[in-house]
């Protein structure tokens, strides 16, 4: 309730306005002495809690009602059942009023639903700078093959024509007499440049299309971009020369350039910004010379109000330059353009089944404090919010969407007039019309009294339960002038008796009455004739004003039943001192302010139930258990004077031992007997205090280890382990003596003999040469 406190609320359409949870106590003896009339606007839980009745509070709520809500067009293609384009219905309601209170929302549903067989209008604008004269030789049978193509989607199907060049000026195009006749060169005849003509209104007529597109020739221009932005915001704006309906509006633009756009006129001293309005003139456009060409937001803004979705059929150089521009431009699509616009008509196909296959939802400008919030529900499990939950997408014909849209008002309008917003799929012409109505006064105050008795004497308009006074008075009941408020005689009704204080310094004196002073935190307040009282200034526990367990009233606590004490911090309640025996703090200790207080010195804990120095159960009860079970153990001689004080009974296995769940507390116990065997029993005391003892009968005893494998094993073990090295060290000898082999082998391959006589050998045969002989 923060939040209703400071906005100290001086009637209760200000209260109101403060927050959605805020509300008034029009009660007339709601308020105590001290409190301001602002205190009757606060938290509605905090006003219940103040004693103000539901009877007597003021909160009037947010509500929505539907005016016009016509169901969704079903129908099929080809049925008898045609339907005009304004009886055709895709989004559902048509009309709805809110009533909206500051900081509450209101939340309706709105479907739509792509209907079957619905009309569609197409235009197609093409450049004919000198570029695209082969691309015209293509269009001119445009008409009757897109009509056939298209009448496959509706049977209801238009076409128009128009074409652009540049703007009649330097620099754009040659001014010269003779390339104002002919902008060509050579021997080309091309006709006289032009920026926007409107060749074809929309007709249902392709063969006519065919005729006057046949008729149409080439021109040209000087730079590389071209006018096109100036025919598309003509296309757009003259709807009544072009004759669009009110059903699916398509422009086809075409081109292989790019596109000039706001602030490009400057360079033939167009200066004056697009008006965004129509200037055709026996269908061309006259004032191409005199704006300039229009931005982008313009067209934006003129696309979406005349619902036209655009397809622009660019050539792939252009490509990244129109797709970027597209991310600019809602419901519009970009096909690329063969060389001479063979492609066409699949590329406006293509296009028209994206573009419709998406729905997306925008809204008109939003009154001044006003939000509007988003979610979708889409196909397939689709859902959406934030700017995802405007749109679905894969909608195909028949399909069924629907969104959730909420708004809210956080603030009220200066004059409390109401305000229409419409909402709308981009490029569809149906919308929802929402009517938007303020809740910025209460009901209460149609029934106030002017110049009522209640007010001292007429001073006042008495309204929900308080005093709006006249001007130039003040007071709760408006008793005081503005002239007697600081006056020093009425400074004495504010103090207490044998006191200087003024409203005990806690507040100011108005009219002879304290008004106390409001502190930061708005749940801490003063009160009383003198401001002398508050709700913060008691004995506090565990850091809270009493313990969290009564009120604070006059600086004094009222504690909250079973709590007593100066600060509430004494309970009355036993429970927390109750041992899992049943018995307050074990028998062992009395509860005080929900803690034991333990009279033996032996136990300890919240419940008397820790014992440090004793024996647990188990321990405890081991011998007695062993000695009557078993006869065997320490006790075994004294066990009919020592262990009688329980009920045993022999139980066959451990599963048949008592289980944790009965209502008696239950402890399960293992221990080891004197022959080292294990034996298991349970202990608990049932609600007469007598103790019950189950024991398993047989204990679970150790056996000794079997000698004959342990040696088995460790023998073959050995051996094995023997053999496994012995193999590893052969194999590796077999490894070094396979390698050696190797090497030998490769140095005798390697190996060079020289062949040469040995020095010292001579030989047997010995040649003695004739001197005298000559060889005769």
């Amino acid at each position: 309730g923060s939040d209703c406190i400071k906005a100290n609320a001086k009637s209760c359409g200000e209260c109101i306005q403060a927050g959605p949870n805020c509300g008034w106590c029009k009660a007339q003896n709601f308020l105590q002495e001290g409190e301001p009339t602002s205190a009757r606007c606060n938290d509605l839980e905090a006003l219940k809690s103040k004693g103000c009745s539901l009877n007597e509070t003021e909160n009037p709520r947010g509500t929505q009602g539907v005016l016009k809500n016509k169901t969704v067009t079903n129908r099929s293609k080809g049925t008898a059942e045609k339907l005009k384009p304004e009886d055709i219905t895709q989004i559902q309601p048509q009309q709805l009023v809110l009533k909206l209170r500051t900081g509450e929302p209101q939340t309706f549903s709105l479907k739509f639903k792509r209907a079957e067989d619905y009309p569609i209008d197409l235009y197609y604008l093409m450049d004919l700078s000198y570029s695209m004269k082969d691309d015209l030789e293509n269009v001119k049978s445009l008409g009757t093959a897109l009509m056939t193509e298209m009448r496959k989607i509706t049977s209801d199907f238009r076409i128009g024509f128009g074409s652009f060049v540049e703007k009649t000026v330097m620099p754009y195009i040659s001014t010269t007499p003779a390339k104002l006749r002919n902008p060509c060169t050579g021997d080309q005849n091309c006709t006289s440049p032009f920026s926007y003509k409107n060749v074809l209104n929309l007709t249902n007529e392709g063969e006519w299309f065919n005729k006057l597109v046949g008729e149409q020739h080439i021109s040209g221009n000087l730079d590389s971009p071209e006018g096109g932005f100036d025919a598309i915001m003509q296309v757009a704006v003259c709807g009544t020369q072009i004759g669009w309906r009110n059903v699916t509006r398509l422009l086809v633009f075409s081109t292989d350039a790019g596109f000039h756009f706001a602030g490009d006129g400057k360079l033939g001293g167009i200066v004056l910004p697009n008006d965004g309005r129509c200037h055709l003139e026996n269908n061309v456009y006259t004032m191409s010379h005199y704006y300039d060409y229009p931005s982008i937001a313009h067209l934006v803004q003129k696309l979406s109000e005349n619902n036209i979705q655009t397809i622009f059929a660019v050539t792939e150089e252009f490509q990244a330059v129109y797709k970027e521009l597209k991310n600019l431009i809602p419901k519009s699509a970009v096909g690329t353009l063969s060389a001479n616009s063979s492609n066409v008509i699949q590329l406006i196909i293509d296009a028209y089944n994206s573009l419709s296959s998406e729905v997306i939802l925008e809204n008109s400008k939003l009154p001044k404090g006003v939000t509007i919030n988003y979610k979708s529900y889409c196909k397939n499990g689709v859902n959406g919010t934030g700017e995802n939950g405007r749109k679905c997408s894969n909608i195909s014909i028949g399909d069924e969407v629907k969104f959730e849209i909420s708004v809210t008002a956080n603030e009220c309008p200066k004059k409390g007039q109401n305000e229409t917003i419409k909402i709308k799929p981009l490029g569809f012409t149906e919308e929802v019309e929402i009517n938007l109505q303020f809740i910025c006064e209460c009901q209460c105050q149609n029934e106030g009294i002017p110049n009522s008795p209640d007010c001292h004497q007429g001073n006042g308009t008495f309204e929900c339960g308080a005093c709006r006074c006249n001007e130039g008075r003040i007071g709760k009941e408006c008793e005081c002038s503005t002239d007697e408020v600081n006056s020093e005689d009425m400074d004495a009704y504010c103090r207490r008796e044998n006191s200087t204080e003024i409203c005990s310094n806690n507040g100011e004196c108005v009219c002879g009455q304290c008004v106390c002073r409001k502190r930061e935190n708005t749940n801490e307040v003063y009160s009383g004739r003198y401001c002398e009282c508050d709700n913060f200034n008691c004995d506090r526990s565990n850091g809270l004003i009493c313990g969290g367990n009564g009120i604070c009233k006059c600086r004094v606590c009222e504690c909250f039943p079973n709590f007593t004490g100066s600060a509430c911090d004494c309970s009355l309640d036993t429970s927390t001192c109750m041992a899992s025996n049943g018995q307050i703090c074990n028998g062992r200790g009395t509860c005080e302010c929900g803690t034991c207080n333990c009279t033996d010195a032996k136990f300890q804990g919240p419940t008397c139930e820790m014992c440090q120095t004793c024996l647990g159960v188990c321990a405890a009860h081991k011998d007695c258990v062993q000695c009557r079970a078993f006869k065997k153990g320490e006790k075994k001689d004294a066990c009919s004077q020592d262990c009688m004080h329980f009920n045993m009974t022999l139980v066959e296995s451990r599963d048949k031992l008592p289980q944790p769940g009965q209502p008696d507390p239950l402890s399960h116990c293992k221990e080891k007997d004197v022959d080292d065997c294990w034996f298991y029993f349970t202990y608990s005391i049932n609600a007469n205090n007598d103790a019950i003892v189950h024991v398993v009968e047989t204990p679970e005893c150790p056996t000794g280890p079997d000698i004959i494998p342990i040696v088995a094993g460790v023998v073959a073990g050995i051996v094995l382990i023997g053999l496994a090295l012995l193999l590893i060290w052969k194999l590796l000898m077999i490894i070094h003596d396979r390698r050696e082999f190797a090497k030998f082998e490769k140095e005798k391959m390697n190996a060079k003999w020289d062949t040469g006589e040995n020095p010292i050998y001579k030989s047997a045969v010995t040649t003695v040469v004739n001197p005298k002989y000559e060889g005769k």
